[in-house]
């Protein structure tokens, strides 16, 4: 389907305001769709920033790097939707080799493992609102929240109550995942201008390990 024909499908049932299935949602979108259905709605996204993409790119290449060579699973980056009580599309995902089953076509049954989503001003209240408490409800196991204009990073970590707990990074700055097994992140690499080379910054990581 032509993107404009989509695009105008689209608008249209935005503008009816007209509620639609999951499967109608799919029908209309297509991957460079960049939306969310939530209570039978859709939800444009606005367009990202060039730093926005940027941390989105860095992180993407440097954790698929460290699960690829380990054969850990998938990372998947956005327009990607995962399919909980409504339809997102987190920035990044990432999937473990025993839920690979999980992704379908155009969309994951179920959720990720692990999700980032890099914050900006339009998606503030929702990132740290709706999806927080979907994420958590939904039992993915970190949740990692990267807001560029404040420069703070928050990782959190499902516990044994079910709930979010806030893990912060050690004494040389870094992050180490508990899901992603040996994989960490510096948090001020995603800071720095430019960002650092990937090859330097899995260098420098390994390291640390």
């Amino acid at each position: 389907m032509e993107t404009a024909i989509i695009e105008s499908k689209l608008q249209k049932t935005i503008a009816e305001s007209k509620k639609i299935s999951y499967e109608e949602f799919l029908d209309l979108c297509d991957e460079d769709t960049w939306a969310e259905w939530v209570d039978g709605e859709i939800i444009m996204a606005t367009p990202a920033s060039i730093k926005h993409q940027d941390i989105i790119r860095f992180l993407m290449r440097i954790v698929d790097q460290h699960i690829e060579s380990n054969n850990l699973g998938k990372v998947i980056i956005a327009p990607f939707q995962m399919k909980l009580i409504s339809g997102r599309e987190p920035d990044i995902m990432f999937v473990s080799t025993e839920h690979l089953d999980r992704i379908k076509n155009t969309y994951l049954e179920g959720s990720a493992d692990m999700v980032v989503e890099i914050t900006s001003p339009e998606s503030m209240i929702r990132d740290r609102g709706d999806k927080f408490y979907e994420y958590e409800s939904a039992g993915i196991s970190e949740y990692w929240l990267i807001d560029p204009i404040r420069k703070q990073a928050e990782f959190y970590r499902l516990g044994a109550d079910k709930l979010y707990h806030l893990i912060s990074p050690d004494a040389q700055d870094i992050y180490h995942s508990e899901i992603i097994k040996g994989f960490g992140v510096k948090v001020s690499w995603l800071w720095e201008e430019p960002l650092p080379l990937v090859s330097d910054a899995w260098r420098e990581i390994n390291q640390e390990f």
